[in-house]
């Protein structure tokens, strides 16, 4: 009997989410049924998916492209948070917030996102504790490393946040790094300007400590990108 168009769907979303770590060691049968509620939606460059203090929908998890997720100050300047891709979930604690989303969220690429709606989530958690559990062990995992970023963050200047990013995306190995978006995602990632990174980049380029072709970076010496860091965190 051939499949019907939803089942092929329900598959479809269902592979998408077993590439979250936020669904990480979930059964084909628990990723099914979290499928057959799950909404696709798409997003062209610029588009908004939510605003800061709108109603929660649910949260959301990366199928392509890229979402920034950012902050605007009083005085109009915009703070990104983190630059959501492929695979990562994001806006889980509208799950739990009676209040609305904490911040912006718009796609600085076209893309392609999946959202978890709350209400039909909640009723399955509240069905399914084991569930719950699982669910929250991978959300641990995914705080931890939300928590990294937002450290990276406070790295005081931008020389020491493009080196961090630099050594944590290549994980310290020398050779080719493929950007996942344009330079300007990654100065808006970093906090700063497009300007002010192109310097930075020249600047580790002059020291042979890197080349860059396009939207590939390759690091010569990681080691020295290390000293780098340590004695701008003084460290060293």
């Amino acid at each position: 009997m051939p499949s019907r168009p939803d089942d092929l769907k329900t598959v479809a979303l269902a592979s998408s989410l077993r590439c979250c770590q936020l669904f990480a060691g979930l059964s084909a049968e628990d990723l099914s049924l979290i499928a057959s509620f799950t909404v696709l939606r798409s997003l062209a460059k610029g588009e908004y998916l939510f605003r800061e203090g709108a109603p929660p929908d649910g949260f959301y998890v990366m199928q392509r492209g890229a979402i920034s997720v950012h902050r605007v100050s009083a005085a109009g300047k915009e703070q990104v948070i983190h630059v959501f891709r492929s695979g990562e979930s994001f806006a889980e604690a509208a799950l739990a917030s009676p209040t609305g989303y904490p911040a912006d969220a718009r796609a600085v690429e076209p893309s392609v996102v999946l959202l978890i709606p709350k209400v039909p989530m909640l009723s399955l958690l509240g069905r399914r504790p084991d569930l719950a559990l699982r669910m929250l062990g991978s959300m641990a995992q995914h705080l931890r490393v939300l928590v990294g970023m937002l450290d990276d963050l406070t790295l005081k200047d931008v020389e020491t946040r493009l080196v961090n990013w630099l050594l944590r995306q290549s994980r310290g190995q020398p050779g080719p790094l493929h950007l996942p978006g344009t330079k300007r995602v990654l100065a808006s990632e970093l906090g700063t300007s497009s300007e002010t990174l192109s310097r930075t980049l020249a600047r580790l380029r002059s020291q042979k400590l890197i080349s860059v072709a396009g939207k590939t970076i390759s690091l010569h010496d990681p080691a020295t990108l290390r000293d780098i860091l340590r004695r701008n965190l003084g460290e060293v």
